[in-house]
């Protein structure tokens, strides 16, 4: 059995269908359905269960035993929501959590591949994954960052981590299945709804250095995502702790998703609004996955491209 936590969420949703591409249906879905929309992501899946969040981790901190042996834990559960400062709620929700079920997985020598995030770099113009770089900027990035300390804590005793962890730092994704997290979706989503709704894509200003629009960022596609999950599941299984880089290693503006959808639309314009002076001092404006440690381990796959990953995700969109 595999165990996929947030599984329908954005990201988890995704790779659940990526594991049934691969023949694989024995999948426990673990979620928080309280918004009850997001069942649409799991739709056209197929899984051998459903557990709520929270019946979850009372039977993880339990100890207690499955139906069936788990092959993989896939840990896709967690509050992203960067601008959320509720910070014993995230750390309970984030930290706490991925924890307990760390610790429940290393007991049984399960594999624990775990979504970390590119929010722990902050302002950092290095995007390797070591200590030095992690300067997040909000409590989401702290409780991830704080999670990644702990597994590397655990990994200094040889004998603490006995089967694979792997801490997933997510860039900005982007693609099908996002639409349930609202202000936190990803910018093609917005840019496409703005379109429709108004013929204007707003950009913020100039800030940070950047000329209006030129902010960068490193935009990853979905499906690339879960194909790293599914990569590392089939291809990392020597004991030990790996924290790695999920981009595509190239940054990209802001202005340059936005000319790629109006040019999908074939029509609109772009307008830059002020820079959110809210916003000034917790605001990445620039990131790039540095992908050498993953390609260390053997992972030779492209990415693909914001051209070819826009046009995917606004083909998807406008056929359903």
């Amino acid at each position: 059995m595999i165990i996929v936590t947030g599984g329908a969420g954005f990201i988890g949703s995704n790779l659940v269908a990526a594991l049934n591409n691969i023949g694989r249906q024995d999948i426990l879905v673990v979620d928080n359905l309280k918004n009850g929309k997001k069942f649409q992501n799991l739709v056209h899946c197929q899984i051998a269960d459903y557990l709520d969040k929270e019946d979850f981790l009372a039977k993880i901190k339990a100890g207690e035993e499955f139906s069936s042996p788990i092959e993989v834990v896939f840990h896709q559960g967690a509050c992203s929501t960067t601008t959320e400062w509720d910070g014993q709620y995230m750390m309970r929700n984030n930290y706490e959590y991925s924890k307990a079920l760390l610790h429940y997985c290393l007991a049984r020598k399960i594999p624990f591949i775990y979504a970390s995030s590119a929010a722990i770099y902050g302002l950092s113009a290095d995007f390797h994954e070591i200590p030095e770089n992690e300067r997040p900027l909000n409590v989401y990035g702290y409780s991830k960052a704080l999670f990644d300390q702990y597994v590397r804590l655990l990994a200094k005793d040889k004998t603490a981590i006995n089967s694979p962890v792997v801490g997933l730092r997510y860039f900005n994704v982007y693609g099908p299945n996002e639409e349930h997290k609202g202000s936190m979706a990803s910018v093609v989503l917005h840019f496409s709804k703005q379109l429709q709704n108004s013929d204007v894509i707003k950009l913020f200003a100039a800030s940070h250095g950047y000329a209006p629009g030129e902010q960068e960022r490193d935009f990853v596609y979905v499906s690339d995502v879960a194909k790293v999950n599914l990569w590392c599941f089939q291809n990392i299984k020597k004991k030990g702790a790996h924290i790695l880089n999920v981009g595509t290693g190239q940054k990209r503006s802001f202005n340059d998703l936005a000319q790629r959808t109006l040019a999908w639309y074939k029509r609109g314009k772009v307008e830059y609004v002020p820079f959110p002076s809210s916003l000034l001092s917790s605001y990445q404006s620039c990131t790039e996955a540095n992908l050498s440690s993953l390609r260390a381990l053997g992972f030779v796959d492209k990415f693909k491209s914001i051209e070819a990953g826009v046009k995917e995700y606004l083909d998807w969109l406008n056929r359903r």
